[in-house]
């Protein structure tokens, strides 16, 4: 049997023009106009692939919902859809909500980079990599064991999503960048009990 597991982004928060903050769990912002197309263009992309879910999961953040409802829209269907807290962003701590070149000018490009190519944690931030970890394990026992055959979307954020390859057992082996694009989609299946990454960083 074959699980699917489905990882996407949410979409923009930000509309051209304005400057982007370093948006954590603490920053509540609904998606503007161009991420409302990216979730549309989602559902088009899932509807085209036959990769429609059989269950939703969000984070508490206005964000990751407002995704799921306009993916259930533009595909027509109110598929069950439950917000949990593992989803939610991490917290940027003295980051939080402050425009990239003040968060560069704290703590430097190269923790940035580091961050981004894998995972490590910049001084300051309040994430805890573990926990991230055995969340995703258990989310992923879960979807194995409840639905079997089924396809299974989790709408989080950049922050969550990066340590999801460790659902595989092999992270270090993963050769992709583990940044994920607002409104990107990653795929994995689980046969026979172990979970493989089929696509990473889809845009549709």
């Amino acid at each position: 049997m074959t699980t699917t597991l489905l990882i996407a982004r949410h979409g923009n928060t930000f509309s051209k023009g304005q400057t982007p903050t370093r948006v954590g769990k603490h920053t509540d912002l609904p998606l503007v106009e161009s991420g409302l197309q990216q979730a549309r263009r989602l559902a088009i992309h899932l509807n085209e692939h036959d990769l429609i879910p059989d269950r939703i999961f969000t984070s508490q953040l206005l964000r990751t919902q407002q995704m799921a409802e306009t993916i259930n829209h533009a595909l027509g269907t109110e598929i069950e859809t439950t917000a949990e807290e593992m989803f939610d962003e991490v917290d940027y701590g003295p980051d939080e909500n402050k425009p990239e070149t003040d968060v560069i000018a704290r703590i430097g490009q190269a923790a940035i980079d580091a961050w981004d190519k894998n995972a490590t944690v910049p001084q300051g931030w309040k994430v805890n990599p573990n926990e991230i970890i055995e969340h995703w394990k258990a989310f992923g026992k879960v979807c194995e064991s409840r639905y079997k055959d089924k396809t299974v979307l989790a709408i989080t954020s950049n922050g969550i999503a990066r340590f999801a390859p460790h659902l595989t057992g092999s992270f270090d082996a993963f050769d992709q960048d583990i940044k994920i694009a607002t409104g990107a989609l990653c795929a994995l299946q689980n046969v026979n009990g172990e979970w493989n990454i089929m696509e990473w960083n889809v845009r549709p």
